[in-house]
């Protein structure tokens, strides 16, 4: 029957910020999120500071999370997954399990908002032997150390004289077939090397990279102060192989600006893994009968003017459930799918 609900499916930022919007547009929201707690990568993944502005992660989506929380017209599910979608645009029948009981609830319009997970390099290659090396970290592993304010080597527990990131580990990789840049490895290799710098001042940082990409702000705010500011040395280069020598790492490979091999030794290096689909985007793309393009992100009407009206009327997609996205890009896309999730319901002619 028709509804003038919108069901948001995944509690990240993005989710949040959709499901905030489509209230305030006066909307009731069902937001739906397998974990037991809302929140996302910041939360689940640990992360310590948002890029770029260096905001308290934690502070930050416990605002995001209040202020859907303290909407009465917001019914947040946790602990729960989406098993079936019937219906059309409008007058949508999702399926829900949580606890070993199942319901359903009427849906005039749907967003998906399921975010990423992060490239593991140990799937395709173990060519940095990141599951045979304790001190070879990802940019996750690194911002749990970070968020718990100690920055150590993992085999020995000391203070690192030398720390290297590595990027583009999982993008930009015809062979491993994600050919796309995941956006923001740049820019959180950068922000980390900050922190790093800031908590063990001794400590030598290099970022070797094949090019450093930089979006809007985050060549000021973080590529420049990087450098003049905390010393950290960008190296242009690709590195082969890691192998493990006297309890140190040899990192070799080819300094490509001076044209010549290179090999140096470190104590942690940090492989900037990139995104791919989550298990949530790939399972709900499914249920959803959304079409995903060649790297398993879901398709949207157009690339360019609307990047959040999926092929399926009545279901929008936001965030880096569409594709690689930062914080900012899913913020604002979440804002765009509440607004055509609402005018929907409204073109309809159901009260809102």
């Amino acid at each position: 029957m028709p509804s003038n609900r919108v069901v948001v499916i995944g509690a990240g930022p993005t989710g949040l910020e959709a499901a905030r919007l489509a209230a305030e547009l006066g909307s009731p929201v069902t937001l739906i999120e397998k974990k037991d707690v809302p929140g996302g990568m910041p939360i689940h993944a640990d992360y310590a500071a948002l890029t770029h502005h260096f905001r308290d992660a934690s502070e930050a989506m416990a605002e995001m999370i209040d202020a859907v929380t303290s909407n009465d017209l917001i019914d947040i599910r946790t602990g729960t997954e989406v098993t079936a979608v019937d219906g059309e645009a409008g007058a949508f029948t999702v399926g829900l399990a949580a606890n070993g009981s199942s319901e359903s609830v009427d849906a005039g319009a749907i967003i998906l908002a399921t975010g990423f997970q992060h490239f593991d390099p140990g799937r395709e290659t173990q060519q940095y032997q990141y599951y045979e090396l304790p001190d070879v970290v990802t940019i996750a592993d690194a911002e749990k150390m970070i968020k718990s304010g100690s920055f150590v080597t993992p085999s020995t527990g000391k203070t690192p004289e030398r720390v290297a990131f590595i990027q583009c580990v999982g993008s930009r990789d015809r062979q491993i077939g994600n050919e796309y840049c995941s956006k923001v490895c740049c820019g959180i290799s950068s922000k980390q090397a900050i922190e790093i710098r800031q908590m063990v001042p001794d400590a030598r940082v290099f970022i070797f990279y094949i090019d450093m990409r930089m979006y809007g702000y985050w060549e000021n705010e973080i590529y420049w102060p990087a450098q003049e500011e905390h010393k950290v040395n960008y190296i242009k280069g690709i590195i082969t192989e890691i192998l493990p020598k006297g309890g140190r790492l040899v990192v070799r490979g080819e300094d490509t600006t001076m044209g010549r091999p290179m090999e140096v030794e470190m104590d942690v290096v940090i492989l900037a893994v990139g995104m791919e689909p989550s298990e949530g985007t790939t399972a709900m793309s499914g249920i959803l009968n959304l079409p995903t393009n060649k790297y398993g992100f879901v398709e949207t009407a157009h690339d360019i003017l609307d990047t959040v009206t999926t092929t399926v009327p009545g279901i929008f997609a936001a965030g880096a459930a569409v594709g690689p996205a930062d914080l900012d890009d899913s913020i604002a896309s979440a804002g765009a799918a509440a607004a055509k999730a609402v005018s929907l319901i409204r073109s309809a002619g159901v009260p809102v």
